[in-house]
Formats: structure tokens, C-alpha cells, sequence
């Protein structure tokens, strides 16, 4: 019973980290897509787009600071689910833009947020 307490309360922190993340994305000039966007066994957070940029965001939510790196936080498993969901939902729609895989990290300190968007992060690792 503890554990399925646990899972909520993660669960609904992870749902507030996402909102903060299309808040700081749509306050960038990005519009948002998709949000929880499926296909098969990859879920990509948030798909956002700005001009002729599709961003494929995963979006990492701590109550405090990330003791991993983000390299350590997102496995090679998820970049492979990632990439063939953004290829799926680009074939789906059918459009011609340049995809951008991005992470956003969403640090709970005290009652304020702190977010870091890494753009091409796949590319830093």
C-alpha cells in the first residue's frame, strides 16, 4: 500500500513536472503538439513544434537536484524508443521538418521550480 502511495504522489509530481515544462516551452514560442504522444511501447512527453523545428521532448521532474547525469537518466532503450516514435509521428503527419530530441529537467526547490532545457541532447552524451 505504501509503494501504490508512492507511485501517485510520483506519478502526479511527474504530471506538475510536465506542466511546468509546456508553460517554460510555450513561453519560448513553441506550440504544443502532443502531450503523452504513444507508439507501441514509446511514450514521448511532450512533441512541440517552433517554425520548421519539431521537438521531441522528454521531460525529467526531481524533487531535488539530479545525482545521475542526464546521460545516466535517459538509457540507450529510451533514445531508441524515442527516435522511432518522433519517425512514426513525422511519417503520421506527413511534414517536412528537422526533429530535435531535447530533455528539460524540472528541479523542485522548496516552492519554486527550477528548469533546464537541453536542446540536441541526445547529441551531448
Amino acid at each position: 500500500m505504501i509503494f501504490t502511495n508512492y507511485m501517485g504522489n510520483h506519478n502526479q509530481f511527474g504530471e506538475l513536472g510536465e506542466q511546468k515544462a509546456v508553460a517554460f516551452l510555450r513561453g519560448k514560442g513553441y506550440t504544443i503538439l502532443e502531450r503523452n504522444y504513444r507508439y507501441l511501447k514509446a511514450e514521448v512527453d511532450i512533441i512541440a513544434q517552433k517554425e520548421d523545428l519539431l521537438a521531441i521532448v522528454e521531460v525529467k521532474s526531481r524533487n531535488t537536484g539530479f545525482l545521475e547525469g542526464i546521460s545516466d537518466a535517459i538509457s540507450p532503450k529510451k533514445i531508441k524508443l524515442l527516435t522511432m516514435a518522433a519517425n512514426h509521428y513525422v511519417e503520421e503527419m506527413d511534414s517536412d521538418v528537422e526533429v530535435r530530441f531535447d530533455v528539460i529537467t524540472v528541479i523542485k526547490k522548496g516552492h519554486k521550480f527550477e528548469i533546464e532545457h537541453f536542446e540536441n541532447a541526445f547529441y551531448h552524451f
